[in-house]
């Protein structure tokens, strides 16, 4: 045994040692939680539960304020996905295609509202929801949502459109394709990897979204999150583990699914003022 332990080095050792750690770190909340949201019975100090059950996520669908949460945050989160793309892709390919004065300010502006703590924000920024009638509206939450999705979705299709090469595009002109075509079927196709990164993090963003929806949007808007605080104080801990599944099981499954598209070029570069 000690012979193999040498054999293998002290290097290997300790990467096998902090992977392990890693692993129970990352994984054991949430064994923890899938083993408490299908608990009927568990008693201490039994490592697992007596009895199996599905009656708290029976519980959890029954209740009409959680089943509407959980349908108002992919809404929300589906609408803010759409808007930002509109607003923000143009924006992102004027950035990596148009030197104009004082560019890099305003692409380093995107970044302030993760500059400074959120709530502080979010009140300078509900005073003129107020004055506007925002306050307690659906637009009022869609748009604080998009406030602070703006550098997700501006820095990386920025980045995106940057890899694109000038020469590419400038060829299919000089064989006579339009601009909009050029960008239907030059830049776009290739920039697309970035922009759903992109995309996934903005929705995954305002998914989790709280802060601002508490502000804003109570009491008539109560998304996931929130729902989540009182939960927490007012149901077993059962039931919160199957809402903690609900609400984790998104960002998992997309983030999975972006991993194809995920390469360090996109996120490094998209990240960088060039």
């Amino acid at each position: 045994m000690r012979w193999y332990l040498k054999a293998i080095g002290p290097k290997k050792i300790f990467e096998f040692v902090a992977l392990v750690v890693f692993v129970i770190f990352f994984m054991g909340p949430l064994l923890n939680l899938a083993i408490l949201a299908f608990t009927g019975k568990w008693n201490y100090p039994d490592l697992l539960p007596s009895v199996w059950s599905l009656k708290w996520w029976t519980f959890v669908f029954q209740q009409q304020d959680i089943a509407k949460s959980i349908g108002l945050s992919f809404v929300i989160a589906a609408l803010v996905t759409g808007i930002s793309i509109v607003l923000c892709i143009p924006a992102a390919y004027a950035f990596a295609r148009i030197r104009f004065p004082l560019s890099r300010f305003f692409l380093f502006s995107f970044l302030l509202t993760h500059a400074f703590p959120k709530m502080g924000l979010y009140v300078s920024i509900a005073v003129l929801f107020y004055k506007f009638g925002l306050m307690n509206t659906l637009a009022g939450v869609i748009l604080i949502h998009i406030i602070n999705v703006l550098m997700f979705m501006t820095w990386i299709p920025t980045s995106a459109f940057r890899n694109v090469h000038t020469a590419q595009e400038e060829s299919a002109r000089d064989v006579g394709a339009s601009p909009f075509r050029v960008f239907r079927s030059i830049t776009l196709p290739m920039a697309l990897p970035g922009i759903l990164v992109a995309s996934i993090f903005t929705f995954l963003n305002s998914l989790d979204e709280a802060q601002g929806t508490f502000l804003v949007g109570i009491p008539d808007f109560k998304t996931m999150p929130i729902v989540m605080y009182s939960i927490i104080s007012d149901y077993p801990a059962y039931a919160g583990a199957v809402f903690s599944i609900i609400l984790t099981a998104p960002s998992i499954i997309l983030l999975v699914a972006a991993q194809r598209f995920v390469s360090a070029d996109v996120l490094a570069s998209g990240f960088q003022i060039k």
